[in-house]
């Protein structure tokens, strides 16, 4: 769906006002839901805390409206505080019920720390918002102060000393983060994505620092630390030639040259030094080793070559016409943007069915060739740099505000964290059953079929709109009853799903997460499928 790229007016307060009290409704909806099914007293501090990101959010908005915000955030959305504040502390409640049901207490103590993590991010971004709002508002002070002491209290009693040092930890990694990435890449978020997405980077560099101080050898799946080295990996090479080219001219031979050099050394150097280090054998062959292993696997990959050659076409094809248009400003039709989502569904249902531990892999590889190329269109490296900036340039829309085009790596990140999210020992005595067993699906729900329908129905025949938006009642709906048939086809063809009479559960979960895409103004490819994860979990 478009959305406006102009910051918010004065006259549009009050539309503006609506939809963030629409979308705070869906937000706590959900929040309240979870806490009727997990109903302890870490449920409590997710009441809390949703009770003071709704308070905080509007002071983020303010600030937005009268540009007092520290760092330059992206101007064409409301702050989204309350949305991505719940995202961490909710997964964490549903991820320590699953792995309680099954019987595994190290999970169980994880999800917990997710949880209380996800809770200490949003209160330090909370604070930081009241800390530079003046007149300091007071009342809102004080609800937070409450929420905040709750929070604290319950989670004195309940942490170790070492998960207490452990949420520390990834709190100092994340203020630290922002204050680097905010300043290197304005623009390129809200606060909540930014909380967001900081957060589960700060999540996973404290992880893979744990994990390496601590390696025992047979202990951890590779598949696992293959993820947490390969994104953190990536992280930290963007950090340095971000540093790096404010000293010098990335755009000549030279620069390239030393680029591509030194990303061979950062690759052989550290990452697969680092992930030797962490699995006990050569990545390389064991990444060969693996990809390989069956004969489904290699016609999975197969098919997978021919979906890239695919959308490698369509992107040649619509830049094509964008050279025939007399317009010099002719963008990709909503329809020709949702090709993508297309083939991504045609990508991970097969993955999802045959061979999930090939797919997790694949999805990660996948996500380090879109960040190097990325980093590759942005530094404007030859030789395929202003290539890339030309290709990519068509298929931007208002979120892409900033210097960096993410929506790509987000629909890549929504459709593979209900893969990767999911700690596979707590799936293996049947804790997945019901519902639950859609979790695999939910990118494929929430954004391969929900927001594509939505887009495409909701553009071109949509006429009644949701209240202080541009999406409509006939777009919901149809995203709705397109969900609802993929579920029924996903039964056909998948042995494995038994949804055990949760019917009315899986209806209002598709109903909650549609309403959310209609009323937020963030980042959907990555909020939807989170929220949809969490539900179908719970």
């Amino acid at each position: 769906m478009t959305r406006e790229c102009a910051p918010p007016a004065q006259g549009t307060g009050a539309l503006l006002s609506g939809s963030v009290l629409a979308e705070a409704a869906v937000v706590f909806a959900v929040v309240l839901s979870i806490h009727a099914s997990v109903l302890d007293r870490y449920s409590w501090c997710a009441v809390a805390l949703a009770v003071q990101a709704f308070y905080v959010q509007y002071k983020w908005d303010r600030l937005l409206q009268q540009g007092s915000a520290v760092f330059q955030f992206r101007m064409s959305a409301n702050s989204g505080l309350l949305p991505a504040s719940m995202v961490m502390p909710l997964l964490g409640l549903v991820m320590k019920e699953r792995c309680q049901a099954a019987g595994n207490p190290y999970f169980e103590r994880f999800g917990i720390v997710v949880a209380t993590t996800g809770m200490a991010v949003a209160l330090f971004s909370s604070v930081l918002a009241l800390g530079i709002t003046r007149p300091v508002p007071t009342n809102t002070c004080v609800i937070v102060g409450l929420a905040g002491s709750v929070i604290i209290y319950i989670m004195k009693h309940s942490l170790s000393v070492g998960e207490v040092i452990e949420v520390l930890e990834v709190l100092l990694i994340f203020v630290y983060l922002n204050m680097i990435l905010l300043y290197l890449l304005p623009r390129c978020f809200t606060p909540g994505e930014a909380l967001l997405v900081l957060g589960g980077i700060s999540f996973l560099l404290n992880q893979l620092i744990k994990r390496s101080l601590t390696v025992v050898e047979g202990q951890g799946d590779p598949v696992d630390f293959f993820l947490l080295v390969v994104v953190v990996g990536m992280v930290l090479m963007g950090i340095f030639f971000s540093t790096l080219f404010v000293f010098m001219d990335s755009g000549t031979w030279a620069s390239s040259i030393f680029f591509h050099l030194m990303t061979g050394v950062l690759g052989l150097g550290v990452v697969l030094p680092w992930l030797h280090r962490l699995i006990r054998r050569n990545p390389l062959l064991w990444l060969l080793q693996f990809l390989f292993q069956t004969e489904t696997r290699i016609y999975l990959l197969a098919y997978w070559s021919l979906l890239a050659t695919f959308a490698c076409l369509v992107v040649l094809y619509q830049n094509a016409k964008r050279s025939s248009s007399e317009s010099k400003k002719h963008q990709a039709p909503t329809i020709a943007r949702k090709y993508f989502h297309f083939i991504v569904v045609a990508t991970y249902v097969p993955g999802i069915i045959f061979d999930r531990s090939l797919l997790y892999v694949a999805a990660t590889v996948c996500l380090a060739v879109f960040i190097f190329l990325e980093y590759v269109r942005y530094f404007r490296i030859k030789p395929l740099g202003h290539t890339l900036r030309s290709l990519l340039s068509l298929f931007l829309d208002e979120r892409d505000s900033g210097p960096l085009i993410l929506t790509h790596i987000y629909l890549l990140l929504g459709m593979s964290l209900p893969i990767w999210l999911v700690p596979r020992p707590c799936t293996q005595k049947g804790s997945l059953g019901g519902a639950r067993a859609l979790v695999p699906y939910a990118g494929v729900l929430a954004v391969g079929v929900g927001d594509t329908v939505a887009s495409i129905f909701g553009s071109t025949m949509g006429e009644i709109r949701w209240p202080g938006t541009k999406k409509t009642f006939e777009g919901t709906m149809t995203s709705i009853f397109a969900q609802i048939i993929s579920v029924a086809l996903i039964l056909i063809f998948d042995s494995g799903v038994d949804l055990n009479d949760s019917y009315a559960w899986i209806l209002g979960s598709i109903s909650m997460v549609s309403l959310l895409e209609a009323y937020t103004t963030q980042i959907d490819n990555l909020l939807l499928p989170l929220y949809l994860l969490i539900l179908l979990m719970a």
